[in-house]
């Protein structure tokens, strides 16, 4: 294992911020992992885990405690099934499953980040989300002080959420494991209206899996979704808002206060999300009719010039600008609409 005291965190994270850990361990094995908990966990020591960085927003005073930078690498298929190390790069992984010609994460393609996040944030786009095709999860369990393997079920999936994510300092992933689709070199059908458009198909329709891939990937670079080192617009976490869950009652409210302040001709984004009424609608639609467009703000953190759901590093930002950033969308969403945003990345010594 690779060791560095007073070690920078702000280059291993897409937002480029974040000050420095006590100590950061680089382990490049799962047992190297392991044994990296169990000593930290020995000692008292706060442990923080890295995996691609994209989902983080550490403070500026850094991290005191050893920061674990999960570097492993593994791709296993068998048939239709698929195993990643935790480490193993996602997008790259998605690339090699099409071109094996298996369905099911293809749409997932350009997604920052390591393959051992995937299960945690249950990451999903463009009408996919990983929680369909993951069937377990290998992971370090430090409560128990063993390796065990979760079924899908037992992630307890939901929305961005997971059993991972609702416990988060029992669990470190080593290993996730999915059942991929062989439809004859067809994607899985096409669930996202967007995405359906690009391709000139109609929902549920298959379409060759390049072709969802590469559609996926020019829709999200559109955004700034796709890293590239050269482009400001990158310098994010991705969606930094989740979309909001509304109860029935919740979304009456939220559509009244819609027709008071932009017109009762205008009618909010609306989707089903579960059998007891609940609504979900879009967080950057809140976010733009609340006035934050894309390119909202002056100073070294704004909105991204291409989506209103990524607050960005315009390469000179602490992570006080941008967590003020932050702040001041989640406030004026409040007063506009009455729904309070909640961050999707994870913030490490800071709050929002």
């Amino acid at each position: 294992m690779q060791q560095i005291a007073d070690a920078p965190l702000a280059p291993l994270t897409t937002f480029r911020l974040g000050g420095p850990a006590t100590r950061l361990v680089t382990a490049t094995t799962d047992d190297e992992v392991v044994a990296a908990v169990r000593e930290a966990d020995a000692a008292g020591t706060p442990l923080l885990i890295i995996g691609g960085g994209s989902n983080l927003v550490i403070g500026d005073k850094g991290f005191d405690g050893t920061a674990l930078r999960i570097a492993t690498t593994g791709f296993v298929l068998d048939g239709t099934r698929l195993e990643l190390a935790a480490g193993e790069v996602w997008t790259d992984a998605v690339a090699r499953t099409v071109e094996a010609g298996l369905a099911g994460i293809e749409c997932l393609a350009g997604i920052p980040g390591s393959a051992g996040a995937t299960p945690i944030q249950n990451v999903g786009a463009y009408g996919q989300d990983v929680s369909a095709t993951v069937t377990e999860v290998v992971a370090y369990d430090r409560r128990a002080e063993e390796t065990v393997t979760l079924t899908g079920a037992e992630c307890a999936f939901s929305y961005r959420h997971s059993l991972f994510k609702d416990q988060p300092d029992r669990y470190v992933v080593l290993r996730v494991r999915f059942d991929l689709e062989d439809a004859g070199g067809l994607s899985a059908p096409i669930k996202y209206a967007e995405t359906a458009r690009a391709l000139g198909v109609e929902a549920g329709d298959r379409v060759p899996l390049a072709a969802a891939r590469e559609t996926v990937l020019r829709l999200r670079a559109g955004k700034g979704m796709v890293l590239d080192p050269a482009d400001h617009d990158t310098w994010s976490a991705g969606s930094f808002f989740t979309n909001p869950i509304l109860t029935s009652d919740e979304f009456d409210s939220f559509r009244a206060r819609v027709a008071v302040r932009l017109g009762a001709d205008v009618t909010p984004p609306a989707f089903p999300a579960g059998e007891d009424g609940a609504v979900k609608t879009s967080a950057a639609w809140l976010i733009d009719k609340a006035g934050f467009t894309k390119g909202y703000g002056s100073g070294p953190a704004r909105i991204s010039t291409k989506h209103t759901l990524a607050l960005t590093n315009r390469g000179e930002a602490t992570t006080e600008d941008l967590l003020a950033l932050a702040r001041e969308v989640v406030a004026g969403v409040r007063e506009a609409f009455g729904i309070t945003l909640v961050n999707e990345p994870v913030t490490v010594g800071v709050e929002l």
